[in-house]
């Protein structure tokens, strides 16, 4: 008999639960990073892919700073302790000042973990399957190319200023901007209610997927849930994990152009209103352009 698609949907989840991953986070270089970053979401994301085998954080500390400045000091401690908690080993960078010679009583501070990343990728790769890398750093081409050259399957999850060298070199880009709850932020209105990511009123990001030029109206898409079907990008589709939101190009921000639409390197951040005839898109803000 053939194979139902509820058994082939069975054996591709146990797949992916038998896979082995490793997590590699270059905080220094995610310029939205820092204390935004929900590490226990990023986790619960690992753990949906699979046996979590590596938790690695690279990161950047400013000893001559904490020497004079407690607050920084134990800001950075908390931090740090709060990431071993959730099970991350942490590799911390001391921070190294240079004289700028450019401009004469000015210092450059410098923290570059990218070779401890590179390293650990490699050597720790052996018994993976998936790496999950968070950068934009363009560096880690060669680090992407061995791990692929091995079998492994490497995904990127980057913010601002991710190379596009680097995502063409991945099996799979996903902006961390559109991964429900990863950035902190706040989802309460104006009279304290708390709304959850995807409900109506909540503060959702995505992408424009679909617009009619002519008509001067489309469709962005949000993630309502965390997912390991990410590539199931069309709202239409009843198993994609994406929902979709109407918008009127007036209510795009000034900076956007329209010419560009559809695009998936917008990245918008916008609010969930509810009418008659479905989900809207309100107060909507450009996060970023990729």
């Amino acid at each position: 008999m053939p194979e139902t698609f509820e058994t082939h949907e069975e054996k591709l989840h146990l797949q992916i639960l038998q896979s082995k991953v490793g997590v590699f986070v270059d905080l220094a270089n995610i310029s939205y990073g820092g204390t935004r970053i929900r590490f226990d979401v990023l986790r619960k994301y690992a753990e949906m892919r699979g046996q979590v085998l590596r938790l690695n954080t690279y990161l950047s500390y400013d000893v001559e700073r904490a020497e004079t400045d407690w607050e920084y000091e134990a800001k950075a401690n908390n931090f740090f302790a709060l990431l071993r908690d959730l099970g991350y080993h942490l590799t911390v960078k001391e921070v190294r000042w240079y004289a700028d010679h450019e401009n004469p009583g000015r210092r450059i501070g410098k923290a570059n973990a990218d070779m401890d990343m590179a390293v650990d990728m490699i050597l720790q790769s052996q018994p993976l399957d998936l790496v999950i890398m968070l950068t934009g750093d363009g560096d880690f081409i060669k680090a992407v190319q061995a791990l692929r050259n091995q079998g492994k399957r490497v995904e990127l999850i980057g913010f601002d200023n991710v190379s596009r060298a680097l995502r063409e070199q991945v099996d799979s880009f996903t902006s961390g901007y559109i991964l429900p709850n990863l950035l902190a932020s706040s989802n309460k209105s104006a009279d304290g209610e708390y709304y959850e990511w995807g409900e109506v009123g909540s503060t959702v990001r995505g992408v424009c997927y679909f617009y009619k030029p002519d008509e001067g109206f489309g469709y962005l898409s949000f993630l309502k849930r965390l997912s390991t079907d990410l590539w199931m990008t069309d709202p239409r589709n009843p198993n994609s994990p994406f929902g979709a939101a109407f918008f009127h190009d007036s209510a795009l921000p000034s900076e956007v152009n329209v010419r560009e639409l559809p695009s998936r390197k917008l990245i918008f951040e916008y609010e969930l209103g509810q009418s008659s005839r479905g989900l809207f898109a309100t107060n909507i803000r450009l996060v970023t352009h990729l």
